[in-house]
């Protein structure tokens, strides 16, 4: 049962806020944080008053209930909306407590993917450059804007390596459940005999991080600029143009070097340490706070197998939660990418409730 002082605090804020935000004489600089916290009550305050009334609610009905001069009629209807009464309590106690649970910071941010060929060798790779392409897909289909941070080709169009930021609401949010190892099960074209081949690739999913967010002293950097260079060792530039950025405290390193400009390349450097640096931290702090932590949702473990895609059966499987989908084909065209991110969304919430 959730405190009624809670709840009253809730309901309190609510009318505070609908008097400040009419009365027209709030900063600007924080109207729209005020208006966003406005609408977030709003979607709630209802459940909450009737989350409160509800004992009262119930000793009135009960009363009907016990009163021996009542009609039967009257004894039915009472009955019937006892029942939808408790329902309902139920409903907005789950409802209430989804709202209360800890948000975290980071879920409201844009995102750094991250995506890697692992075991598996071209065929790996080429794996890779599906997974790059279905989020290119839902990018497209949410309306979310992708932007190439880096990319790394291998043979017959697969992918070693590519780094993105994809910007849009609550992009965090959405794909933090997708860092882990994504494995792939399907014959190569490659393959004369027909065989079916395991190869993996790796995803990470990190919140992009402005520089208000974390401050970086430059005293704590090492940038090394050095000549780019394209496949089979040919020179890209004929000036020092990629940049190697290491933090020394960390010994985090990133190199960037996509771009004919020193300066952009950096940018692009930093944006990468911002938000891998940014991580660490998150998880430092997590570890520190549960011993719990590695439970089986949203653990960002990138060496976690978490998925499994089946040519030969049509079939994507998510191991987290044991959800199979027979909508392979679907699923990297981006069309059913919601289905197992709202599964594994309800029950992250699911098993946020039960700590509580």
């Amino acid at each position: 049962m959730i405190p009624e002082k809670t709840i009253k605090e809730l309901i309190n804020k609510h009318s505070i806020l609908e008097k400040d935000l009419s009365s027209g004489t709030i900063d600007k600089k924080i109207f729209a944080e005020k208006s966003k916290e406005y609408s977030d009550l709003n979607e709630i305050v209802e459940d909450a008053k009737r989350y409160i009334t509800y004992e009262k609610d119930k000793i009135e009905l009960e009363k009907i209930l016990q009163d021996q001069n009542t009609d039967q009629e009257l004894i039915n209807m009472a009955q019937t909306e006892l029942i939808n009464l408790k329902t309902q309590y139920e409903k907005n106690e789950k409802k209430l407590k989804l709202f209360l649970l800890p948000k975290d910071e980071a879920d409201k941010k844009n995102a750094i993917i991250e995506i890697r060929a692992g075991t598996g060798g071209l065929e790996a790779s080429l794996f890779a450059a599906d997974l790059f392409k279905m989020y290119e897909k839902v990018s497209h289909k949410k309306k979310w804007f992708l932007e190439l941070i880096s990319i790394s080709k291998s043979e017959a169009g697969g992918l070693k390596e590519v780094i993105a930021s994809i910007k849009g609401t609550n992009i965090y949010s959405t794909l933090k459940y997708e860092s882990g190892v994504h494995r792939v099960q399907r014959v190569p074209d490659t393959e004369t005999q027909g065989r079916v081949h395991t190869s993996a690739a790796t995803v990470a999913v990190l919140p992009e991080v402005e520089e208000v967010d974390l401050k970086i002293n430059e005293s704590e950097l090492r940038i090394d600029v050095f000549r780019a260079g394209g496949p089979g060792g040919q020179s890209v530039n004929t000036t020092d143009s990629a940049v190697r950025i290491t933090h020394i405290p960390s010994g985090l390193s990133v190199s960037q070097q996509d771009e004919k400009s020193q300066h952009k390349n950096k940018a692009k450097g930093m944006k990468i340490l911002r938000a891998r640096l940014y991580e660490l931290e998150r998880s430092r702090i997590d570890q520190e706070r549960s011993e719990d932590r590695k439970s089986k949702i949203g653990t960002g473990d990138r060496s976690e197998r978490i998925r499994t895609y089946n040519f030969p059966q049509g079939r994507v499987t998510d191991h987290r939660i044991n959800l199979t989908l027979h909508k392979l084909e679907e699923f990297l065209e981006g069309e059913a990418f919601d289905e197992i991110i709202e599964s594994l969304s309800l029950k992250a919430q699911e098993e946020s409730l039960g700590k509580l």
